[in-house]
């Protein structure tokens, strides 16, 4: 598959377009707008570049460009798999440029990580079921934990989900990037 065409198609959509001028400063996210989200993201690829096959870059650019395109149409509060997410709603347009079940899946359960990181601080652990999901959901693990690094590793994160989930995963899937590549 071409992602550097996907891309194209992607951000020359006009809801791609109209979307990435959403948001005001918030919580992980003080740069506001999500094209400036976008932007920090792609210094953080930018970064990463010379460890990555040119298909892996490309995918890491559609990633960064549809994850959180549609934080503006979301429901408030909706979990992951929930039809009104931004994943959701994220993976759903990407599926009108690529038929890659693995990139969809990557759109759709990029939060993931965090998420269980979130319960881990507020109940003790998490739910091994949604790991374990996770973890038989997604196929290229290079990719999937760059990504993480890209979209982790900005002014408005905290590096302790990153850090917990590669010590979870470590030795469970297999994957270039290590706990060693989180961008401080």
């Amino acid at each position: 598959m071409d992602y550097r065409a996907v891309f194209d198609a992607v951000t020359h959509d006009e809801c791609y377009e109209r979307n990435i001028d959403w948001g005001e400063p918030r919580p992980g996210h003080p740069e506001g707008k999500v094209g400036a989200h976008i932007a920090e993201l792609e210094r953080n690829l930018d970064a990463l570049r010379p460890r990555l096959s040119e298909e892996e870059f490309w995918k890491l650019r559609v990633l960064v460009h549809v994850h959180d395109t549609f934080k503006g149409h979301a429901k408030d509060g909706a979990r992951i798999t929930d039809p009104g997410s931004h994943a959701s709603l994220a993976r759903r347009f990407l599926a009108g440029f690529t038929s890659d079940a693995d990139l969809l899946a990557m759109t759709q359960f990029h939060d993931e990580p965090y998420a269980l990181w979130r319960q881990v601080q507020h109940h003790g652990h998490y739910d091994q079921r949604r790991f374990d999901a996770l973890l038989a959901t997604i196929r290229d693990w290079n990719v999937f934990l760059a990504f993480l690094i890209v979209d982790g590793c900005t002014a408005g994160k905290q590096r302790d989900p990153l850090h917990w989930f590669f010590a979870e995963t470590a030795g469970r899937v297999a994957s270039r990037f290590t706990a060693r590549d989180i961008l401080e």
